[in-house]
């Protein structure tokens, strides 16, 4: 950001929107995310591989994102979760990175070190500036579990060890990382994508899953993704993404975590059936996280907006706790220089393809 902003001089829909992270639909820019943009102000987008399927289509979409945003006052975060291995993101041309599980295989810090460089780069050029990455999970099932081999190794150290130093790497590509998905998917066997996984003891949790997203705290994470996981010992109704005693008593007071708190996607099943489509949305506002991820549809993101709205004039969200949030993303944007004037023109494939597989072969992929 080339002007600092500060919070006071934002309208409420400014505000509101800066909270916002929206998935687009298909492979064209349509009217309902021109809205989005324009009208409410989003903060930012998550692309995904539906979205394009050449290199060529991804870099129109992203420089016509930064175009329509460029008429607002902040610039977008433009985000993908690119891990490399089942999750891959990048377009056709590009070859695929190994997986988290694999790479860490080496046990070599300096391969882990070059194949997140690798994938800094690529995004960096790419026109992205945020990365849902590393996943500091614990693997504790079977390579093919919804996690498993997105994982960085079966064991507190590891995971540690290595996520960080990704988390590390991408920093200084100036890419944002985004740590997930605490509070540690990897002790559910179950997809929270299509169901909702629960977890009694938040004692365990806080011995073993818990310790990798700790030393990241402390190694200077700038944002974490919190999931749809229900952890019985702090509230019984509700998954950590949606629960104000697990955010607030945990993430902000207990470990000291004053980066920015972003949902996982609201869409998945099990949150959106069991909580609803606006709910889930006015209570991800009101339990303080600082971004909300959603694809919903026009109307229904619509009738959300409105609905926290309504709810902060009536005193039921605290505005002050808006305007830290929006600090807190400001602040990030600010640190990552981000800018939508640059029209971006993409990175050499072929020097990416052979990096990639450079690494590829010491790990045996």
């Amino acid at each position: 950001m080339k002007q600092k902003i500060n919070v006071d001089d934002l309208t409420l829909i400014e505000k509101i929107g800066q909270k916002i992270m929206i998935g687009i639909e298909g492979n064209k820019i349509t009217d309902r995310t021109k809205r989005m943009i324009l009208k409410y102000k989003i903060g930012g987008v998550i692309l995904y591989r539906d979205n394009y399927v050449s290199y060529e289509e991804l870099l129109n979409i992203i420089n016509e994102l930064k175009e329509l945003n460029s008429k607002n006052k902040i610039p977008l975060f433009i985000s993908v979760d690119q891990e490399g291995g089942r999750v891959n993101r990048m377009p056709l041309e590009f070859k695929n990175l190994a997986s988290a599980s694999k790479i860490s295989s080496s046990k070599n810090i300096e391969v882990v070190k070059s194949s997140a460089k690798i994938t800094g780069k690529m995004l960096r050029q790419s026109g992205f500036n945020m990365d849902f990455s590393p996943v500091l999970d614990i693997r504790r099932f079977e390579l093919n579990h919804a996690i498993g081999d997105r994982c960085y190794g079966e064991n507190k150290e590891e995971v540690s060890k290595f996520g960080i130093q990704v988390m590390k790497t991408l920093q200084e590509e100036n890419i944002i990382p985004v740590i997930k998905h605490f509070p540690g998917h990897g002790a559910t066997r179950i997809d929270s994508h299509l169901f909702l996984p629960s977890v009694k003891s938040i004692d365990l949790l806080e011995k073993e899953d818990f310790i990798p997203f700790i030393k990241a705290i402390e190694d200077g994470a700038d944002a974490m993704m919190i999931s749809h996981i229900i952890v019985k010992d702090v509230n019984k109704t509700y998954p950590a993404s949606l629960s104000k005693e697990f955010i607030q008593k945990y993430v902000r007071e207990k470990y000291k975590f004053d980066g920015v708190i972003i949902t996982d996607d609201l869409k998945m099943r099990a949150v959106r059936y069991i909580y609803g489509k606006s709910y889930s949305v006015r209570r991800a506002f009101e339990v303080g996280n600082d971004i909300i991820m959603f694809r919903f549809g026009r109307i229904s993101e619509e009738l959300a907006i409105m609905n926290v709205i309504n709810r902060i004039s009536k005193g039921k969200i605290d505005i002050n706790m808006i305007d830290k949030s929006v600090e807190r993303i400001l602040k990030l944007k600010e640190k990552y220089n981000l800018d939508d004037k640059e029209k971006i023109k993409g990175c050499n494939v072929a020097k990416i393809n052979k990096e990639i597989e450079d690494i590829n072969n010491i790990v045996n992929v």
